[in-house]
């Protein structure tokens, strides 16, 4: 079940978001073309068997029962640190229409008690510099620098 902070649900994804305008929502932040309900219930399916190494949160307008904001995070298991765990928070979005409403904060909240939950000893994510200062309200700190290779 999830928590309510009226007019605001955030819970973790459930099957019937795909309806809800979830992947609309993540078109908001990077390429997301539209897919088939067919196949968001076959990647639900499958990011659910994975038990607690992986979860979606939403929050869910209580009134219009759109998803207005969404985040994941990837518990990594490791061999240092005594075989510890790391977070990776990834996709985090607010729609557009409430940004600035504390949305953002809650969805990181969420996924970083998530993460501290399942015994990880830290939880890291990766932002675009304009999304730095977000983040430090969050409680992160910048460390190193941000690689990628794109195929």
């Amino acid at each position: 079940m999830g928590e309510s902070t009226e007019p605001f649900l955030v819970r973790k994804l459930e099957l019937t978001d795909y309806s809800k305008g979830f992947t609309e929502l993540l078109s908001q932040l990077t390429l997301c073309p539209p897919i088939t309900e067919d196949d968001f219930h076959s990647r639900f399916h499958e990011l659910q068997s994975l038990g607690e190494d992986h979860s979606i949160c939403v929050i869910e307008n209580s009134s219009s029962h759109e998803i207005v904001a969404t985040g994941s995070v990837f518990v990594e298991k490791k061999f240092i640190r005594n075989c510890g765990k790391a977070g990776h928070i990834e996709d985090v979005v607010v729609d557009s229409r409430v940004r600035g409403w504390g949305l953002g904060q809650m969805v990181v909240n969420y996924l970083s008690d998530y993460a501290r939950s399942t015994g990880c000893y830290k939880v890291i994510l990766d932002c675009d510099v304009e999304n730095g200062q977000f983040y430090e309200k969050c409680g992160f700190k910048e460390k190193g620098v941000q690689m990628s290779l794109y195929f």
